[in-house]
């Protein structure tokens, strides 16, 4: 099913920040940013932004639309919640299952016990209209085995993933639901809110960059766009494709998530992030627990990618743009003179691919600017979170490389505030403060991950042509 047809009545809406040109054949947004050339028949089709699938050439359309992130799929029909079984897994914590399961009305749960010190006694749970049944792991074998038993047990054709600590939101499940419509997607994942936005400025800043909470935007899940991942403390996915798959990895402690999304994906199922739906999670607000937890995320990319060779990097981007990102750095005559030249010739590059269109030298233009400025927040990024320690060292010796990592740091996290705000959040000096925290415990834990499985793949930038 994962190539099958997509059905009659379902729509495409393109991206609002799509932008056409050369009367609608050629296509530049989406996520991250592309460039999709049309033929003129496929062109009309979609007339005023919207397709609607009719027949066998329209659904061709439609598909690659959706496939190269132009596109965001308007479902037509909704399975039955009755179809779908919840599983929770937890460990020591009978406060969360109390406030979750009530929440879960008219659904098949599964609650699975992971190897609690004291073996998970059900609170009570009158006047509940949730069916609930409890397995139990003896000793602890991580929260991948146990989504793994639920599964097994399961017997539904659709199996929703809630983590413990979370409270699902009204008409979460519908809307995720209406996803499935398309045969070839295999697992839709919620927004991650907080469940508590007001409080401690740790509070605040988490409300608002969450490593949980992946935005507003709605977008295909895909390795190497900004939502390369979805986190498995709240996801929907088919049962069959993910029995087929082999459930989620149980040697993994961290990271078995995004595994799991990229072996989908290299199946060739389709993931999709729906942020209408939202879950709200229980955040770690005390200073000690949430810097551990930003470090724990970091050590799971050694392991992903020795399992996904050239999915993690830290930085991706064409040799011409890099160069020209290090030459403008320089701020010296030589290198803005460089980086002019370098952008020139990738302006040249592109026009000659656009050249039968109309307006060739703008389309080139615009990608070739699109392309310096999206390198510029990868370097920016990557120097304050996976390469501070690189960083730290080059800043001891040099002025004028601490002028320049100072000017990045401040600039990244006021950039990344405007990016995130949430209305009562910090200002600007206080989210840039936590942000830095932030990227510290996280290229911490890549680098301690990396340096403990003698593999530094996850540290390697890839650089195209």
């Amino acid at each position: 099913m994962r190539n099958a047809r997509l059905p009659d009545g379902f729509g495409v809406r393109l991206d609002p920040k799509v932008r056409a040109y050369s009367g609608g054949r050629v296509l530049i947004g989406g996520s991250p940013m592309r460039m999709l050339k049309l033929a003129p028949a496929a062109a009309e089709m979609i007339g005023d932004g919207y397709l609607e699938v009719v027949d066998s050439s329209t659904a061709v359309v439609a598909r690659r639309l959706l496939d190269s992130g132009v596109g965001n799929p308007r479902p037509m029909s909704t399975p039955s919640p009755s179809d779908v079984t919840v599983v929770v897994p937890l460990r020591d914590n009978v406060e969360g299952i109390a406030r979750l399961v009530p929440a879960l009305r008219g659904l098949n749960v599964i609650v699975v016990d992971d190897g609690s010190a004291t073996p998970l006694e059900l609170p009570d749970l009158s006047g509940c209209t949730a069916h609930v049944t409890l397995l139990r792991h003896e000793s602890s074998r991580g929260p991948a085995a146990a989504r793994n038993t639920g599964l097994r047990s399961a017997e539904t054709p659709f199996v929703a993933f809630l983590d413990s600590d979370v409270m699902p939101r009204t008409g979460w499940l519908e809307r995720m639901l209406g996803h499935f419509s398309d045969p070839a997607v295999a697992l839709v994942a919620p927004r991650i809110v907080a469940l508590e936005p007001e409080g401690s400025m740790l509070a605040r800043y988490e409300h608002a960059r969450s490593s949980l909470d992946l935005g507003r935007k709605e977008a295909a899940i895909r390795s190497g766009s900004p939502v390369s991942y979805v986190p498995s403390a709240a996801m929907l996915v088919r049962r069959d494709v993910l029995v087929e798959a082999g459930g989620f990895d149980e040697t993994m402690h961290v990271a078995e998530d995004v595994d799991l999304c990229w072996r989908l994906q290299e199946a060739g199922w389709r993931l999709r992030y729906e942020p209408v739906s939202q879950v709200a999670h229980d955040h770690r607000v005390t200073f000690r627990k949430w810097f551990a937890r930003k470090l724990f995320y970091g050590t799971g990319a050694a392991p992903l990618a020795s399992r996904h060779e050239g999915m993690v990097p830290p930085v991706a981007m064409s040799k011409w743009t890099l160069f020209s990102l290090l030459a403008a750095a320089t701020c010296t005559r030589i290198g803005l003179l460089g980086s002019l030249v370098s952008l020139l010739v990738t302006m040249a590059r592109l026009r000659r691919t656009f050249s039968e269109l109309d307006q060739p030298t703008r389309i080139s233009a615009i990608l070739a600017a699109r392309g310096f400025a999206g390198g510029a927040w990868q370097l920016a990024s990557a120097m304050c979170r996976h390469y501070w320690p690189v960083t730290l060292l080059a800043v001891l010796c040099s002025r004028r490389i601490r002028r320049l990592a100072l000017i990045v740091a401040v600039t990244e996290g006021v950039v990344d505030w405007a990016k995130y705000r949430e209305p009562g959040g910090l200002d600007p000096l206080r989210h840039t403060a936590f942000k830095r925290f932030d990227d510290v415990a996280y290229g911490a834990g890549l680098w301690q991950g990396a340096v403990r499985a003698r593999d530094l793949r996850a540290l390697a930038p890839r650089i195209g042509n």
